[in-house]
């Protein structure tokens, strides 16, 4: 049964009210124009468990997935599993299920270069600026991240901005956002592992 979380923080919390959208309009970064937030819900645990964390099995990263699109014997990236608005997203996980706070040091030794290569990869899809870099685990227990390539001169697209800009601007053209998934995973393959698009 859940109860309310109880913390000095969560104390502070105005549980029940609508707090002001103005801090995400009024950033430089911001793509709002207006915001407004629904009431704050209650904190409430334990939370849910998330997947693959009680069954193994219900974990997508740990299966064998038609949207993998590069994998070495360590990591793979997967991509093309939801319409994608800006060049590139995509997720990066270790093939070994692990979380972030307990991943073999050998996994993460090996994750800071294949970060710099991914990054180049994304970056060699034309019109990509830059390659942003996120972790929201709440969804799996399994460690991923996730790569989104930023329009070069879309400054709107700075910082979290471009994963609200994803959902947002028209999906690419399906012969399009194939071709940038072949320019990745070749990239990706040129330095090792396999390209399998």
């Amino acid at each position: 049964m859940s109860e309310a979380a109880d913390s000095p923080f969560h104390r502070l919390m105005p549980i029940g009210e609508r707090l002001s959208g103005a801090p995400l309009v009024d950033d430089r970064l911001s793509c709002f124009e207006e915001v407004t937030l629904r009431p704050l819900e209650p904190m409430l645990v334990p939370e849910a468990p998330r997947a693959g964390e009680l069954d193994r099995s219900e974990c997508g990263h740990c299966r064998p997935s038609e949207f993998t699109i590069w994998r070495d014997a360590v990591w793979h990236v997967n991509a093309g599993f939801e319409p994608m608005g800006i060049p590139y997203i995509g997720g990066l996980a270790p093939n070994e299920h692990c979380r972030l706070d307990d991943a073999p040091l050998e996994v993460l030794a090996s994750l800071g270069p294949l970060m710099q290569r991914l990054s180049v990869a994304v970056k060699a899809i034309p019109g990509v600026a830059r390659t942003h870099f996120a972790r929201w685990g709440d969804g799996s227990e399994h460690f991923h991240l996730w790569a989104l390539g930023r329009p070069a001169g879309m400054m709107q697209g700075r910082g979290a901005m471009l994963a609200f800009w994803n959902d947002v601007l028209p999906p690419l053209p399906d012969d399009l956002a194939a071709e940038h998934l072949r320019v990745v995973a070749s990239s990706l393959a040129a330095g090792g592992g396999e390209a399998l698009v």
